[in-house]
């Protein structure tokens, strides 16, 4: 357990609002009001200056910031599997939003779920136009560069949003990796974070709910034999390099579109993503077509660990990688008002 950290100072109140959505089951938090502004002149530049200011051995104390990620993420308001976003201004006109995306354990480059819930808020709150049936387009700045959504509508309500992520970009192919179930085979793929892809099987684990301690603890085990490779780190911008997540993935019967997958992805500090993964599904899609088993026209049914889906479609080359886009189902769970005092004794909370 973590304990309680980041108390507000005696008599002062921190108050905080945000909406909650959840994508195939994934929660994503959208801060709305209470944040400080966030210095800098890009989504990028934001995230390195909130990471910055997350504190340090000689300098423990957390930004304001950086509380309030503490304070959303932990209990008793969070949780160590919530996931969330602080809204920034886009780096430019072309863009009508920016965000910082965080977890538990600090601030990631890429969230294809975040992407589609905060796509849906901006138009179920009015910030983008859209029609009552059709579609509304959404373009989001995120640390790892632009993305765009594509919300579908019927009857004045959201049905499902497909967002086309940036390039993914194999970096290597059967990567030998040592673990505790034996030697295997791991494939690298930057698709806005580096994600490590393993088949469950060569670990001698199934893909499912009653399997999660092995799989959490392999896909920590293989991130951590990976710090440091070289294959991970990216072309371009050196603050996207890094695993961010390891997916553990199988072989499901083919559909009439496509093949079929279960995966789970386990990403920073061993949190499980309760979607398909977004991001992580574009990396899956490339590899899928590097070995000719995603044919033009055909799509990925990629399932959670839960059961919840993800449909994946190629767009087409680029000269970074392959263009893809990941549709799924978001939804709206509540809208909230948080509150610190500065006399509570857990402060910003804790983690167990």
């Amino acid at each position: 357990m973590s304990g309680p950290a980041g108390q507000a100072p005696p008599g002062d109140r921190v108050v905080v609002e945000a909406v909650d959505y959840h994508t195939a089951g994934e929660p994503f938090r959208i801060v709305t009001a209470g944040l400080p502004p966030v210095p800098g002149d890009s989504v990028a530049e934001r995230r390195a200056v909130a990471i910055g200011a997350g504190g340090s051995a000689t300098s423990p104390r957390p930004s304001a910031l950086d509380r309030i990620r503490q304070l959303l993420s932990r209990e008793p308001r969070g949780h160590a599997g919530m996931y969330g976003g602080f809204l920034v201004p886009p780096d430019d006109d072309g863009a009508q939003l920016g965000v910082l995306f965080w977890h538990k354990d600090g601030y990631s480059t890429a969230c294809g779920h975040g992407t589609m819930a905060l796509a849906a808020w901006a138009v179920d709150c009015g910030l983008v136009g859209a029609p009552e049936d059709g579609t509304a387009r959404v373009r989001i700045d995120v640390p790892s560069g632009r993305v765009t959504a594509a919300v579908h509508r019927s009857g004045g309500r959201t049905t499902a949003v497909a967002f086309r992520n940036v390039p993914a970009r194999i970096g290597a192919r059967r990567l030998p990796v040592a673990t505790s179930r034996g030697r295997v085979a791991v494939d690298l793929v930057h698709a806005g974070a580096c994600y490590a892809s393993v088949r469950a099987a060569d670990l001698g684990i199934d893909v499912g709910t009653e399997q999660l301690p092995e799989l959490t603890a392999a896909g920590r085990e293989i991130r951590a034999a990976l710090a440091g490779e070289p294959a991970a780190r990216h072309l371009a911008d050196p603050r996207l390099s890094g695993v961010y997540g390891v997916i553990l993935y199988q072989e499901l019967p083919d559909g009439p579109s496509g093949p079929s997958q279960r995966s789970v992805t386990v990403f920073a500090d061993g949190q499980v993503d309760r979607s398909p993964c977004g991001s992580g599904s574009s990396a899956r899609l490339a590899l899928l077509a590097a070995d000719g088993l995603l044919a033009p026209g055909e799509e990925l049914r990629h399932e959670s660990v839960i059961g919840t889906v993800f449909t994946g479609r190629l767009l087409g080359a680029h000269p970074d990688g392959v263009l893809t886009e990941i549709t799924g189902a978001t939804h709206r769970t509540g809208e909230h008002r948080f509150l610190l005092d500065g006399d509570d004794p857990l402060g910003t909370g804790f983690l167990l």
